[in-house]
């Protein structure tokens, strides 16, 4: 009798101990969020996509999030345009430091894509940004949308009518958007002829993270768009701290040869981090061949000192 008592509770405790570890490693669907959270952050793998976004001083910042694999061209704006929504879907894959642009509350009433035009039709809500936001909003959106490797121009509707004005700034707008639009632009024009645009891209820095900040600037200057890019990265933004480059003051382009989609610039030593390794810093890398891709149809930047290749970066590849 003793022996029938003794296996029965041996029975139900094995039961019971089998039970709690089954209850244990079934994932309650809190748990499973957990795990998704998890998956989520230390995916290293994501594909990133190029967007910009407002940043904490102001100007609109290139940064990356990732965008995973969506083939169709309309449903990549789509995504994208949710980035840049504020309490939008995508709030959550936004880096610290930015923050979306467009008003929260704004539709998509249709969007399409043809021959290189993307043609988006948002609510009116999209004119109740800020006056001093306004245009740096059109940047945003045309600069993301362009960042799509098929996408050359974008047409602003606003209830099913292009917006060729800014209500509040009375700006007046292209009917086809393109990177020729300008973002964060400045102005030292003494004349109303021989007007050069050059898009140069500096550094600003959030905590300890550093990312690109593109800057459209509009002078009497003649010169070849790529000696401005290379003496103005070397010399340093005058026009405000928060900006930086890390291109030597000493740096010097000696020679260039643009030839059927690439680029060749020769320089001096001084554009070296290490003149022994012949390295160069990655930030150097970016702004230079960043700069190069919104001012010239290249595909391809290579850098040489002393009629020795230094290295060769591909723009597209770029992150």
């Amino acid at each position: 009798m003793l022996k029938k008592i003794c296996t029965r509770k041996l029975v139900i405790t094995t039961l019971t101990l089998v039970l709690l570890l089954v209850i244990y490693l079934i994932p309650t669907p809190g748990n499973i969020k957990d795990v998704e959270k998890r998956s989520v952050q230390y995916n290293t793998n994501a594909k990133l996509h190029e967007v910009f976004l407002l940043d904490d001083t102001s100007y609109i910042a290139r940064t990356n999030i990732p965008i995973g694999d969506i083939e169709s061209i309309e449903d990549k704006c789509k995504y994208l345009l949710e980035v840049l929504t504020i309490g939008g879907k995508k709030d959550s894959l936004i880096p610290n430091g930015f923050t979306p642009i467009i008003p929260s509350g704004t539709e998509i009433l249709s969007l399409n894509y043809e021959d290189g035009i993307v043609k988006v039709n948002f609510s009116d809500t999209l004119l109740t940004i800020n006056k001093d936001l306004e245009e740096k909003m059109i940047e945003a959106i045309t600069y993301t949308l362009t960042s799509i490797e098929e996408v050359k121009g974008v047409i602003i509707f606003v209830n099913g009518e292009v917006l060729t004005r800014l209500p509040q700034s009375k700006v007046t707008l292209p009917s086809v958007l393109s990177r020729d639009f300008g973002i964060n632009k400045t102005y030292d024009i003494h004349s109303s002829s021989d007007i050069n645009s050059v898009v140069i891209y500096y550094l600003n820095k959030h905590n300890d993270d550093l990312y690109y900040v593109p800057v459209t600037s509009y002078t009497n200057d003649k010169r070849e768009k790529i000696k401005i890019i290379i003496d103005e990265l070397a010399a340093g933004p005058t026009y405000d701290s928060n900006l930086m480059s890390f291109v030597n003051s000493n740096a010097k382009l000696l020679e260039y040869e643009e030839t059927d989609k690439s680029m060749k610039l020769v320089f001096n030593t001084y554009i070296l981090s290490d003149v022994d390794s012949k390295d160069i810093l990655e930030e150097v890398i970016y702004s230079i061949a960043l700069s190069i891709r919104d001012n010239y149809d290249v595909e391809e930047v290579s850098i040489y000192v002393d009629d020795q290749e230094i290295l060769k970066s591909v723009i597209k590849d770029i992150e």
